[in-house]
């Protein structure tokens, strides 16, 4: 007989706004089901039914090591804990090659689309970035557009550069980073 799934919730503090972690347990999956930026829509309950706030010791973990991220400090986040089977093939794909841009650089979206093996779909790899369920974890902002300039992000532009900023990231002028350290 399968256990069924129990969501919990956890709070991040951040200085644009609290993000809100979703775990769930049960299921044999990993535990952390997606991630809520702060100026995102908030908790689609729907699809995580019961949820209610909770910790563990793995989650605590996690947690104290986002909010140190967050704070600048250099971090490793475990993309391990994040349930990418619940992901589409190409956005796995995405999240994956993006997680393995080392902080401090930056990549395109066309350069990401070209190393996954799609060159040309620079569009696609920006609408799974936009859908991304593991922001700060699977690390979204530091991709960027060809030129330079930070394209989108849930959290606000603002919050993308700051991230940015804060892993060492140079920029010519706001919203606009130097050219020089892009990976792929």
């Amino acid at each position: 007989m399968n256990k069924r799934t129990e969501y919990r919730s956890i709070e991040i503090p951040y200085a644009f706004g609290d993000i809100t972690l979703i775990w769930g347990d049960g299921d044999g999956l990993p535990p952390v089901r997606r991630i809520f930026l702060a100026r995102e829509e908030k908790l689609p309950l729907g699809g995580f039914p019961g949820l209610r706030p909770g910790s563990n010791g793995l989650i605590g973990s996690l947690r104290s090591d986002m909010i140190r991220f967050l704070s600048g400090e250099n971090v490793e986040l475990d993309l391990k804990l994040c349930a990418l089977e619940l992901c589409a093939d190409f956005r796995r794909r995405v999240y994956l090659a993006e997680y393995r841009i080392p902080r401090g650089r930056v990549s395109t979206y066309g350069r990401v689309a070209a190393k996954i093996g799609h060159p040309g779909a620079a569009r696609a790899v920006g609408t799974a970035l936009a859908q991304n369920p593991f922001p700060i974890i699977v690390p979204c902002h530091r991709a960027i557009r060809a030129n330079g300039d930070l394209g989108g992000f849930g959290g606000g532009l603002p919050m993308k550069e700051a991230l940015l900023r804060g892993e060492g990231v140079e920029f010519i002028r706001p919203g606009r980073v130097d050219m020089r350290r892009v990976n792929y």
